[in-house]
């Protein structure tokens, strides 16, 4: 099932069962969408993403960044990042991400994908330190790039396409039953800024 070339509805949920994903399409006109992905290009603290796995540290070509309110510490891949303190374009952004979801969040991850070559394995967002069943906003800015979920159990299969300036939000039960990622691809050359908005748990 895909959302390609489909009538954009932001209420409709688009996973068949155990969790709300709604598609917002282009949030941001294509100019508007370039002028911030050229921005954030040249003024995010981007690193190179690290993980940690059977003991061993992996330096992945994908860039990273992570943004907040205050210094959230936020561990995944059994490594630990310090939020930086917003900048002013990420500021704007996350205004409209509120007003258009609805939602409120304190912390943003951002990645940076050179080009096609580069991707996301399955996973789910499901951290300690992420709100319980949190909605998490993601903003794409340049390529358009293939996203798909995976039931955990049933392993049935939602596949989006996310166009440069659009919004996808993943709210509910979500992340506790279904796996997403970004598949690489060679036809990608162009890159892609993810901005994952999300709510750390200050309790």
């Amino acid at each position: 099932m895909t959302l390609f070339d489909l009538e954009i509805n932001p209420s409709k949920n688009w996973l068949p069962k155990e969790g709300i994903v709604n598609y917002y399409g282009k949030v941001l006109n294509p100019m508007e969408a370039d002028h911030f992905l050229k921005v954030l290009l040249s003024t995010i603290e981007w690193r190179n993403d690290e993980a940690v796995i059977f003991g061993k540290k992996i330096i992945t070509k994908r860039k990273v960044a992570w943004y907040g309110d205050k210094p959230f510490e936020y561990t995944y891949s059994n490594t630990t990042k310090s939020a930086l303190p917003w900048t002013e374009e990420l500021l704007e952004l996350k205004s409209l991400v509120e007003k258009q979801s609805d939602e409120t969040y304190n912390s943003c991850l951002l990645n940076l994908y050179h080009d096609g070559s580069e991707g996301m394995a399955w996973h789910s967002d499901g951290e300690k330190e992420l709100k319980k069943n949190g909605a998490i906003a993601s903003l794409s800015l340049g390529a358009e790039r293939k996203f798909a979920f995976k039931h955990k159990e049933s392993l049935e299969k939602v596949e989006l396409f996310l166009e440069n300036g659009s919004l996808l939000v993943m709210k509910g039960t979500t992340q506790t039953h279904w796996l997403h990622r970004l598949p690489p691809t060679k036809k990608i050359s162009l890159p892609r800024v993810n901005l994952t908005f999300r709510t750390i748990d200050e309790r």
